[in-house]
């Protein structure tokens, strides 16, 4: 078989990747999706409880791609974000920072993963794109072209995407190094149920083991995002639920009431990890094949939704000049655009959850003066405002409502 775009990984920003295109008029048979869980039963999965945080760019995405009416309903908007540093002992915990989203536009909107999916799914079924479950064993170029083997045949495509997550089997056999590594850190997540309300606004205390999130959903519920030492997770996740929760109301420090309830919990291990090159012979590397961050931001899924958006506007430019998509200064523009973005994120969590996680009295001391300037300085809380929002010099044009 043969295509002019193959994308490994259906995933949301494989999903996403192939939706742009198609959009943009790309025949849907000038498309394959391979994804090697399709078909493997849910029961035979993970459970999952995160809930996405979708900036404002990523929402604009979204609706460029005629996913958004599918998701309005099931989405939470995010105004405001508060930030504290204190010990987990501490009885109060002061407010250190904090920004509001500017007028009309929230910040995010949180939205469940698995709603997500299904809704990206349904959009690639919609436009006659069927997902393959393809097994890609290998990968050589031949000629003006990418020749594949996979586990049912061989499939001939000018550019293949690996959007086939953290453990990508795309970059591997590609032979592209990943720099990073374990944090010794587990995310916990679930939903929580709070006796006081939120009024939209999101709560993220740094605490000594990691920080410790509380995003809104509906008024009496948020969705908990709390990153801990692998050893204390583990403790925590074999605690009986009355005593989980109330581990879970001691993070949450009165900020929302009292913790009332949690549902269904989920528990994933943290690391860093950067692709060494996001390109390669008529390859390019989106999402978490490319790049891996710490959620303490939120920005993990933005990031890649930001990659596919790029690589889809430079493909559909190239191929509308009667280009190459494979051609290498496409794949070298897609990278020079989105590599140091994905650095710059990747250094500045990695930072913050190096400075936060040390419970060390002066540098306590120095941090704390620092946030309570930023919180002062009303040019330095826009910053931080356009970076939550997902707003920048150089997004792409689906992130700002334009088609390509």
């Amino acid at each position: 078989m043969s295509e002019r775009i193959l994308i490994a990984g259906a995933g949301p920003a494989g999903a996403a990747t192939a939706l742009a295109m198609l959009r943009a008029g790309l025949p849907a048979s000038d498309i394959a999706v391979l994804d090697a869980m399709d078909g493997v039963a849910e029961t035979m999965r993970e459970p999952d409880s995160r809930i996405l945080a979708l900036n404002a760019g990523s929402c604009r995405f979204l609706q460029s791609l005629g996913v958004w009416p599918a998701l309005a309903a099931g989405a939470h908007p995010m105004r405001s974000i508060a930030l504290s540093d204190t010990a987990l002992a501490a009885e109060i915990r002061p407010l250190s920072l904090g920004f509001e989203a500017d007028e009309g536009e929230p910040l995010a909107h949180l939205v469940p993963l698995g709603l997500l999916q299904k809704a990206l799914r349904a959009a690639l079924a919609g436009a006659s794109v069927t997902v393959r479950p393809e097994i890609i064993r290998s990968l050589r170029e031949e000629g003006d072209s990418l020749l594949v083997e996979t586990n049912r045949g061989r499939r001939k495509a000018s550019l293949l995407i690996g959007a086939d997550g953290a453990r990508s089997a795309v970059r591997r056999i590609a032979g592209i190094p990943v720099h990073g590594w374990a944090y010794g850190q587990v995310a916990i997540t679930g939903i929580v149920e709070h006796s006081g309300q939120h009024h939209g606004e999101a709560i993220q205390h740094f605490l000594p083991g990691g920080p410790f999130a509380l995003l809104p959903l509906e008024e009496g519920r948020s969705s908990m995002v709390w990153s801990e030492r692998s050893d204390v997770a583990r403790r925590m996740l074999a605690l009986p639920p009355d005593e989980l929760r109330a581990e879970i109301d001691r993070r949450a420090a009165g900020w929302r009431g009292t913790i009332t309830g949690i549902g269904r919990i989920s528990s994933h291990p943290l690391s860093l990890g950067l692709a060494r090159r996001f390109v390669g012979p008529r390859l390019a590397l989106v999402a978490d094949a490319a790049h891996v961050v710490h959620p303490l931001a939120g920005q993990g899924l933005n990031l890649g939704f930001g990659d596919a958006a790029t690589l889809a506007e430079l493909v559909i430019e190239h191929l509308r000049l009667g280009l190459d998509p494979g051609d290498p200064a496409l794949l070298e523009a897609y990278q020079a655009r989105r590599r140091p973005a994905a650095a710059a994120m990747a250094a500045a969590t990695e930072g913050l959850n190096r400075l936060f996680s040390n419970d060390a009295g002066p540098l306590r001391v120095l941090r704390d003066a620092g946030l309570n300037f930023v919180n002062r300085s009303e040019r330095l809380k826009a910053m931080f405002r356009q970076a939550a929002a997902g707003r920048g010099a150089h997004e792409p044009r689906l992130f700002r409502g334009e088609p390509i």
